[in-house]
């Protein structure tokens, strides 16, 4: 890890320090090391979310998924939400250090924390920053409530941290898993882990006395909707041992509905008029297709309280933001309505 350069991100007072790796799955990647101001982020009251507070220790997302929400996010560093989400990723060094010292504040009330609202704090990069022991090690330490989302098995290497938290204060994880189908993986998701790995994460959590669950998210009309493409995962997750299955269908806001657009253009032209009709009113598609794709997924228990991620705006307190934008986070229950 050789320093190449530096540059100046909007909203940091210290140059970032940029770096690239010698590994294939980064060659054509940069790592801004930062030093965020602060890393727990406060949802305004407003959100229907049960809990106030999220940690986004990395920015940007390296599993370069074509429909995630957050990609408009990584513009208020002054990057594009296409390419430069994917392959420009900002990784806020000092996010272990900082929590604990932001944890131990006399006014901090012990507040639930989620991670993974926004972008994957598994994601590539962190297997090579290794800032996740050190956050789980500070909740663990001030025994505060918190939970996890991810698409990365990855979470593994901390799972006897993570059981050390569930020993001292409410915690539970969670797997995304839109898909097991290979073609529409590698196609949607080219550079996120094998999804079938994703659900043996669930089963080694649940075997290791984790509350965990899995999202089928985004279900995408045409592209992984298909009963027997749901079918796998639901009989798959029951066999894991996971206490919910979440179904949320698919949601274009912003620039991601462009870039979506282009990914069925380039991947599947034949969808193309039926997405504009069904997304003409908006970010969302029609009520009846949404309740459609909402009722495909039947999982196992699916208690009241359990919630899982809709979409995110990733704007850190006292880092920069998009005018007019507040830090916010909407959730959805596991019942997959969408709001």
């Amino acid at each position: 890890m050789d320093a190449e350069e530096r540059a100046r991100l909007p909203g940091y007072r210290e140059e970032a320090v940029v770096r690239h790796f010698d590994a294939p799955e980064a060659l054509d990647t940069r790592f801004y090391e930062v030093r965020a101001k602060s890393i727990l982020n406060r949802v305004p009251e407003s959100s229907q979310v049960p809990f106030r507070w999220t940690i986004n220790p990395i920015r940007g997302c390296s599993h370069a998924c074509a429909y995630c929400f957050a990609r408009p996010t990584h513009k208020y560093l002054d990057f594009d939400a296409g390419r430069d989400f994917e392959r420009e990723i900002v990784v806020k060094v000092n996010a272990p250090e900082l929590l604990r010292a932001e944890l131990a504040r006399p006014s901090w009330t012990r507040e639930h924390v989620a991670l993974g609202t926004n972008t994957d704090p598994y994601q590539w990069a962190e297997g090579r920053y290794k800032l996740m022991p050190g956050i789980w090690e500070a909740m663990r330490d001030a025994a505060n409530p918190c939970s996890i989302l991810t698409k990365s098995p990855l979470l593994l290497r901390d799972l006897p941290l993570m059981g050390q938290i569930a020993e001292r204060t409410e915690f539970s994880a969670a797997l995304s898993v839109p898909t097991l189908d290979e073609k529409a993986w590698r196609a949607s998701e080219p550079r996120s882990p094998n999804p079938r790995a994703r659900l043996e994460a669930v089963a080694e959590l649940t075997r290791a006395g984790i509350r965990t669950g899995v999202l089928v998210a985004p279900l995408m009309p045409g592209i992984n909707d298909a009963p027997e493409q749901i079918a796998p995962i639901l009989e798959m997750a029951s066999a894991a041992g996971a206490a919910y299955v979440t179904g949320i269908a698919l949601h274009l806001r912003g620039d991601v509905r462009g870039l979506f657009f282009d990914w069925l253009r380039d991947n599947r032209p034949d969808l193309v008029d039926r997405y504009k009709r069904l997304y003409q009113r908006g970010a969302y598609a029609h009520p009846d297709e949404r309740r459609r794709l909402t009722e495909l997924v039947k999982g196992p228990e699916r208690p009241s309280g359990e919630f899982m991620r809709g979409r995110a705006n990733d704007s850190d307190a006292g880092e920069p933001r998009e005018p007019g934008v507040r830090n916010t986070s909407h959730w959805v229950p596991d019942q997959g309505r969408l709001f």
